[in-house]
């Protein structure tokens, strides 16, 4: 199905999104919002620029966004995937519990922020240029990987991992990340740690054709939580 948003507005562009189980494309995208929410089952391709909460409580469904994303991309999703072929903005991955997202470019403030798994469901984040402050704020769990590939400075703000009490973030970077709060513990990444996000990095270097070389070719920084972390004991585990 080829639908023009620009023709439709939102609310028909979503509903006829919602209530169609074949695959979709939406040409002259131009910032309408809640694309994909609660999608399973089915691809979603637009070109353009969609708005606000794309892909929100995604249940299953795949988007590939030939063009930029604004905020709350995936917020609180729960299984599918997000590709982003360019930049998105703030709180991309709020709140979400399943599922992986790929940017190629940059993201905004507070990417991953409140992210969760539960049981068999860890969600995935991966931003191949840089992030702005607060990534990782309050991470309960899942995993974030920021690669940098369009910089050689620090790919990531100030204030990574505030209340960071689960999950883990991989920063690759020629410089250790600075500014990290006291509920942050940071390593470098070691042969078993690469090894373990090895195949989320080949399926990201598949989709946007970047060269494992380069990917591999820096240090990578492994942030946890701080055992003593006291946001730590306000949870249980599942």
């Amino acid at each position: 199905m080829n639908l023009r948003a620009r023709e439709l507005g939102f609310r028909v562009l979503n509903d006829t999104v919602r209530n169609t189980r074949e695959d979709v494309v939406i040409n002259d995208c131009f910032g309408e919002r809640f694309i994909g929410s609660g999608a399973s089952s089915k691809t979603i391709i637009i070109n353009g620029t969609p708005g606000n909460a794309l892909g929100a409580y995604l249940d299953g469904a795949d988007i590939i966004v030939n063009g930029n994303a604004q905020d709350t991309v995936g917020d609180t999703m729960n299984d599918g995937k997000i590709i982003i072929h360019g930049n998105a903005g703030d709180a991309l991955g709020y709140a979400m519990r399943g599922g992986k997202i790929f940017v190629k470019g940059d993201t905004g403030y507070r990417t991953g922020i409140h992210m969760k798994e539960y049981k068999d469901k860890k969600p995935v984040i991966v931003v191949g240029g840089s992030t702005g402050s607060f990534l990782g704020e309050y991470i309960a769990g899942g995993l974030i990987i920021v690669l940098g590939l369009n910089t050689d400075g620090i790919p990531v703000g100030e204030f990574t991992g505030t209340g960071m009490h689960g999950g883990e973030i991989f920063i690759r970077s020629s410089k250790a990340p600075k500014s990290l709060p006291k509920q942050v513990s940071m390593n470098m990444a070691d042969e078993s740690d690469i090894s373990r996000i090895k195949d989320i990095l080949v399926e990201y270097s598949k989709v946007f054709g970047v060269d494992m070389d380069e990917i591999l070719g820096k240090t990578f920084y492994h942030l946890t939580p701080n055992a003593k972390n006291p946001y730590k004991q306000l949870y249980t585990e599942n």
